[in-house]
């Protein structure tokens, strides 16, 4: 995610959404039909990070095949695009604020990228701006698309959106990361990294960090 607090990101960014109301319709009617298996607790997910004295566990669940992402209306591994699906839970009497969370990918060589925008994704979908395309002799000028509402769509509804967590309560969403350029594997060795979560005093929790190492040993089995 970028580096400025969730909150304001999401404020931002959702101002700015400006869907027909056709399109909305028919992105709702899709959403219903393909919505995730409902969240469990986090503790129940192999790539897990939990805080018994904090009383929080945060689970990172990625979907790294065809068949999971056929929920969404764009193929982001297609693009190089993972979408992890973020299962966070507070087994505490008092809730938990992510209003200025941080949450990074970590690659096994300790980079850190940040979650994508719906415009980084829009960019690799649509071809370069002024990409001229010849036809016989004249060349025809395109333009680039402002925007993919499949895109749009997708982010709006699946991203991860709770800023607060309330007690004995599991809020689950999405972020997607750019893995262009990492390889065949790129959760080998990475991490999911989560900074700056606050419980209801404003104090800071330690911070997660979620190995998808976990993740990989279980599916072998």
């Amino acid at each position: 995610m970028r580096s400025r607090p969730l909150a304001a990101f999401r404020s931002l960014r959702r101002s700015a959404l400006i869907l027909p109301l056709l399109l909305m319709a028919v992105s709702a009617a899709w959403a219903a039909d393909h919505d995730p298996p409902p969240a469990k607790n986090a503790t129940s997910y192999p790539a897990v990070d939990v805080h018994a004295k904090e009383q929080v566990a945060i689970a990172a669940v990625p979907y790294d095949t065809v068949e999971q992402c056929k929920i969404f209306q764009v193929d982001y591994l297609k693009y190089d695009f993972l979408p992890i699906r973020i299962i966070v839970t507070n087994e505490g009497n008092r809730p938990i604020s992510l209003n200025d969370a941080r949450i990074y990918f970590v690659d096994a060589n300790g980079n850190r990228i940040q979650a994508a925008e719906p415009e980084d994704v829009e960019r690799r979908l649509a071809p370069p701006s002024g990409h001229n395309i010849p036809v016989g002799p004249v060349h025809l000028h395109l333009k680039k698309k402002d925007s993919d509402n499949k895109v749009e769509a997708d982010f709006d509804h699946y991203e991860y959106a709770a800023i607060a967590v309330e007690p004995h309560t599991t809020r689950a969403g999405f972020l997607f990361y750019d893995m262009e350029g990492l390889g065949d594997n790129p959760l080998h060795g990475a991490s999911l990294v989560l900074r700056e979560l606050r419980n209801a005093d404003g104090n800071e929790l330690f911070f997660f960090q979620i190995p998808f190492d976990k993740y990989l040993a279980a599916k072998k089995k």
